[in-house]
C-alpha cells in the first residue's frame, strides 16, 4: 500500500478562495474590509519573512494589512500601549504580535494583552480557556488547519483513536482539544511516553509535532492510518518533517508531505480567523 499524499497547497487554496468571496461580501456590506495588524519588534530576518507572507496573503483575499514595526529596544510599556491602541481600533479585526520578542520583553505577558476577540492566533490565555471549555472563540491556526486536512482526506474523526505527539501550548494541547471537540479518542504522547512507537501504532490518526526530523518510523504507523506531519526541519538534504515519509507512506492510507502539507493551511486559517473576528465584531 502506498498512501495518498494530502495536498495542503490545494486545500489551502480552496479555503483562501472561500475567504476571499466572504471578504468581498463583508466589504460591500460594511464599507470596509476586515483588517489584520501585525506587530514585528526589531528586525529578525525569519520573523520578517513570516510577516511578509501574512501580508501578501491578506492582499490576495482583500483583507487590509496594518504593518507595525517598532524598534528592538521598545519598552514593555510602549509595546503594551501599541497593543491597547490596536485593540481599540475598529478597523483592526485581528492582531498578531510576532514571536519571538527581544529578550527584555515577556512574550507571553504581552501577547496576552491582545483582546481575545482579536486574537486571530488563538493563543492567549482567554482563547485557550474558551477552547478548553468548548465555548465559541478563535482557534489556533495550525491545529485548525490540521482538522481541515483530515476532513479533506475523508477521515472519520468521530470515534477514531487519535495520537498527537507533542504537548506544547502552541500546538499539541490545542490540537488535542480540537480533536476531542470532533469526538475523537485522544492520546497526547511526548518525550516521556513509554513505548512511544507502540502508542503511536494504535492511532487511526497520527499527528507528529516534535521538531525532531524523521523521528516517526514506518512501524509506528498503524496500517491504514492518516498521518499528519506538522514538523519541519532544514537539513543538508533539504526540508524534512518529523515523519520518515517514505517508510510511513507504505503503511498509511493518507499522509501530508513536508513541505506542502500543513504549512499552507496555517496562513489560510489565519485569514479565516481574521474574517470571523470581523464578522463577530460587526454583529
Amino acid at each position: 500500500m502506498s498512501a495518498r499524499v494530502i495536498d495542503g497547497k490545494a486545500v489551502a487554496a480552496t479555503l483562501r478562495g472561500e475567504v476571499a468571496q466572504q471578504v468581498a461580501a463583508f466589504s460591500a456590506q460594511y464599507g470596509r474590509p476586515p483588517g489584520l495588524a501585525t506587530v514585528l519588534v526589531g528586525d529578525d530576518p525569519a520573523s520578517a519573512v513570516y510577516v511578509a507572507g501574512k501580508q501578501r496573503a491578506c492582499a490576495e483575499v482583500g483583507i487590509a494589512a496594518f504593518d507595525h514595526r517598532p524598534p528592538a529596544d521598545i519598552s514593555a510599556g510602549d509595546l503594551a500601549a501599541l497593543i491597547a491602541a490596536l485593540n481599540a481600533d475598529p478597523a483592526v479585526s485581528g492582531i498578531i504580535v510576532q514571536l519571538p520578542l527581544p529578550d527584555h520583553l515577556d512574550g507571553t505577558l504581552l501577547t496576552g494583552l491582545v483582546d481575545p476577540a482579536k486574537d486571530v492566533d488563538g493563543l492567549t490565555t482567554a482563547s485557550a480557556g474558551l477552547l478548553a471549555l468548548g465555548r465559541p472563540g478563535l482557534r489556533p491556526c495550525t491545529p485548525s488547519g490540521v482538522i481541515e486536512l483530515l476532513r479533506s482526506a475523508g477521515a472519520e474523526i468521530a470515534g477514531a483513536e487519535a495520537v498527537v505527539i507533542g504537548r506544547s501550548n502552541l500546538f499539541g494541547k490545542p490540537m488535542a482539544q480540537l480533536l476531542l471537540a470532533e469526538n475523537a479518542t485522544v492520546t497526547v504522547a511526548h518525550s516521556r511516553t513509554r513505548n512511544l512507537g507502540g502508542v503511536c501504532a494504535r492511532g487511526d490518526i497520527l499527528i507528529a509535532a516534535t521538531g525532531r526530523p524523521r523521528m516517526v518510523q514506518g512501524d509506528w504507523v498503524k496500517p491504514g492510518a492518516i498521518v499528519i506531519d506538522v514538523g519541519i526541519t532544514r537539513t543538508e538534504s533539504g526540508l524534512v518533517g518529523d515523519v520518515d515519509f517514505d517508510a510511513a507512506r507504505e503503511r498509511a492510507s493518507a499522509i501530508t508531505p513536508v513541505p506542502g502539507g500543513v504549512g499552507p493551511m496555517t496562513i489560510a486559517c489565519l485569514l479565516r480567523n481574521t474574517l470571523l473576528a470581523a464578522q463577530a465584531a460587526a454583529q
